[in-house]
């Protein structure tokens, strides 16, 4: 048996795929020039990926080589396998590189991998292992429904990585701050973030999104959108048809409803009756053909969902043809009838104009007769004094 000289320790080296993070660590455990010496490496991959751990050896001079796992389990010896582990493989042994695979790698993969070199001492060196777990799109529970006039809460849950992801709400570009929880589960962190945000109708569609950053997505994000689901109470309008109906026309009312959630089913009915026997009703719509005046009244179309109920009305008048004649021919008439009034009124004032012209005439015409009495008093005067009468007449006939 050859005696052992010197020893020293090896580290393993993973190799991590294009996104692995490698440390070079260069461990010389040797005075004398011509002693062995390894280089070691630590290694960080993505789950799921495959490591590749070396060891470089420097001066080797055929001592025994042995790679244990984390648990000091014996994974090769020299270039033979002590593990039953098909995941690690040898792929290279050489006097100045020794390397290994170990594919499909997990987090309970882990840990320092050792690689001794057996000489006149036994000393090792370990290459740790680092495995990140990127998170998966996150997914968003709903905490409290969304009603009108409500709140809403929202939690964007990210069940598995390593490190902890970072999660972030956003609105129209714009972050809304969450309460942030984390949760240790031994190798791996689950995270979430909760927001509570005031709805009204017009939030409804509205859209939301939580983004997942991670380290191992390099400057990537992992996204979940969600639209805003926001229930409210019916609303119900009746979309009248245009025109005047008559007998005989045929008449469709439709009933726009509104509301969240969509209220399955509409109700028609006739308010103090029932509906006529040619209704038909499809969907929101009602129809009923050959109209008469018996079909005259109000009709109703309800909705409802579990927020509230809603409703609206519409009032049929079916105009009789002849009727309509009769109404258009009266017109005429009541022309006539105004103007012989206001005919009437002329002639009313004419005769009080004039019964008032000639009762202010009769005035004067008697106070000029007053006034010829006077004269003939002073004629008579004179006459009795002894004047000549013929004289004075003719004075006062001049």
């Amino acid at each position: 048996m050859r005696p052992v000289r010197s020893s020293v320790l090896c580290r393993l080296l993973p190799a991590p795929y294009s996104l692995a993070l490698r440390s070079l660590v260069l461990v010389l455990l040797c005075i004398a020039p011509h002693c062995q010496a390894v280089q070691a490496e630590n290694v960080t991959v993505l789950e799921g990926g495959t490591a590749q751990i070396s060891c470089r050896l420097q001066n080797y001079d055929g001592s025994i080589v042995v790679i244990q796992n984390p648990r000091r389990q014996t994974l090769f010896f020299n270039g033979t396998r002590a593990l039953k582990d098909d995941r690690f493989q040898m792929v290279l042994f050489t006097q100045r590189l020794v390397r290994i695979t170990l594919t499909n790698v997990s987090v309970s993969d882990e840990g320092g991998y050792f690689c001794q070199l057996y000489t006149d001492s036994t000393h090792h060196q370990v290459a740790t292992l680092s495995v990140l777990v990127p998170p998966e799109t996150p997914t968003v529970e709903v905490k409290q429904e969304a009603v009108e006039g409500g709140e809403a809460e929202l939690t964007c849950v990210s069940p598995r990585s390593k490190p902890a992801a970072t999660l972030r709400w956003m609105r129209k570009g714009r972050e809304i701050a969450g309460v942030v929880s984390l949760q240790d589960n031994g190798k791996t962190f689950s995270v979430s973030s909760t927001i509570r945000i005031p709805v009204e109708r017009k939030d409804d569609g509205a859209a939301l999104s939580c983004e997942a950053f991670h380290p191992a997505l390099n400057g990537q994000k992992r996204i979940r959108h969600y639209r805003l689901d926001v229930y409210f109470a019916p609303t119900v309008r009746i979309v009248p048809p245009a025109g005047i109906l008559r007998e005989g026309d045929s008449l469709t009312l439709t009933c726009s409803v509104t509301g969240n959630p969509l209220p399955r089913n509409t109700q028609w009915s006739k308010i103090n009756d029932t509906l006529p026997e040619r209704a038909e009703i499809s969907g929101t719509t009602l129809q009923i053909s050959r109209l008469s005046q018996s079909h005259n009244g109000t009709y109703l179309c309800q909705a409802q969902n579990d927020y509230g109920r809603a409703a609206d009305h519409y009032t049929l008048l079916v105009y009789d043809p002849g009727a309509v004649v009769e109404t258009h021919s009266a017109v005429p008439y009541a022309v006539i009838g105004g103007v012989l009034a206001l005919l009437v009124f002329t002639v009313i004032c004419v005769l009080i104009v004039t019964i008032w012209c000639s009762v202010r005439q009769k005035g004067s015409y008697l106070t000029h007769e007053a006034s010829g009495l006077d004269e003939h008093g002073e004629v008579q005067e004179a006459f009795l004094n002894g004047n000549d009468a013929s004289q004075g007449k003719k004075e006062y006939l001049l």
